[in-house]
């Protein structure tokens, strides 16, 4: 059974990753939403349903960005704008409508059967169980719903076991390290929940982890309390974290809080960068991107960080600030509560374009991602769509 992936129309609430990448890659939990389908189909996903500018999207184990076509079954089609909890589905016949909360969120398609985008109000519905996305605002909303049980997930296969010198408080069932170095002096607070570290990953001595966290592969722990909070692989990671999402390959290499956050791929977060999570009067947050202006309902929101934005030492974000991809953040200890795509500073300029081409060939490769024709003209069309939005 083939996989396809529906993405969301391109909108504000989807800003500031939705003009940079498919949604179903960003993280819901422990995992991207495209993995928590795929533990469902028990296939890898063989395409995503997206907009132009994203056709031409490339990254290692991503499918294919293609344009609306017919699906021939025996298929399951997802929406990226949901995240499964990863239960099984019960499914009596070989056609179903996938609802949550009333929602349809996805299809399955029977042998000899085809899906065409419509609705299918006459298939049988299947209850599935996850968390509709509303914005890009709601991983965080996700995160608190599916972290705990994805860790939980993993205490059902063997580990290393828990270094000497490691303190642990509650059940040392609960951490589970695969193939990870962890140095003496970590504690590991897992009253509330497991904690993960995946192979390769380091974390140092004078790390407080508290579950459920999950620590990706080749990801660097570099001390602080880390709590409710998901890094996916490559990142480095230094101060108070708290109920964040990770998707992969950032940088907050030092100290400062962040908290109740998204923070894209090939984010840097310069020394002292600190977010705030909570309004002075404990109302909702509002985001304000472009000219909209959204009501979350969250009482806890950091900042939604795009792909490759860079903030200067000592930068503090507001309450549900929301920063562009490609933004540098610089001259002003507080920018505005929404940062466009590729700004400079505190000036009216936007970073030149091959200015961010000659900045991603330097700072890819950090992490081993070599910087092909293929993916700078991916990155090209990024910087063109944002910046012409």
């Amino acid at each position: 059974m083939k996989l396809v992936m529906i993405e969301p129309e391109l909108s504000p609430a989807w800003f500031p990753f939705g003009d940079c990448r498919p949604i179903c890659e960003l993280r819901a939990g422990a995992w991207l939403i495209r993995e928590r389908w795929e533990a469902i189909a028990g296939e890898p996903a063989s395409a995503v349903v997206g907009p132009v500018h994203l056709r031409a999207f490339i990254e290692e184990g991503v499918p294919p960005v293609c344009p609306p076509e017919a699906v021939a079954g025996p298929a399951l089609v997802g929406r990226s704008d949901f995240a499964p909890s990863g239960e099984p589905l019960e499914v009596e016949s070989g056609a179903a409508r996938l609802v949550n909360d009333g929602h349809t969120v996805g299809w399955l398609v029977p042998e000899g059967g085809t899906w065409n985008g419509d609705e299918q109000g006459d298939w049988p519905e299947v209850d599935v169980a996850g968390v509709l996305l509303r914005g890009a605002y709601d991983l965080v909303t996700a995160l608190e719903h599916l972290l705990a049980p994805d860790v939980a997930d993993f205490t059902h296969e063997p580990g290393d076991g828990v270094p000497d010198g490691c303190v642990v408080i509650g059940d040392p069932a609960e951490v589970v390290i695969l193939g990870a170095t962890v140095e003496p002096g970590v504690t590991f607070d897992v009253r509330q929940g497991a904690v993960v570290i995946e192979q390769h990953a380091h974390v140092l001595a004078g790390t407080r982890l508290e579950g459920p966290v999950y620590v990706g592969p080749g990801s660097q722990v570099l001390g602080d309390a880390i709590r409710f909070t998901a890094i996916g692989p490559r990142c480095k990671v230094r101060g108070e974290v708290s109920t964040t999402a990770f998707v992969g390959y950032a940088n907050k290499g030092h100290y400062g809080f962040l908290g109740h956050s998204v923070i894209g791929r090939w984010v840097n977060l310069g020394a002292g960068t600190t977010t705030s999570d909570l309004k002075n009067t404990y109302g909702p947050v509002r985001l304000q991107v472009r000219d909209a202006r959204m009501e979350t309902g969250l009482q806890f929101l950091g900042s939604l960080v795009g792909d490759h934005a860079k903030t200067a030492i000592g930068t503090q974000l507001d309450t549900g600030t929301v920063v562009g991809v490609g933004a540098s953040i610089f001259g002003a200890v507080r920018p505005p509560k929404y940062v466009r795509p590729f700004a400079w500073g505190d000036t009216p300029q936007r970073m030149a374009r091959d200015a961010f081409l000659t900045l991603a060939e330097r700072v890819l490769p950090r992490r081993g991602v070599e910087v092909t024709d293929a993916l700078r003209a991916m990155l090209g069309t990024i910087y063109d769509q944002a910046v012409g939005a």
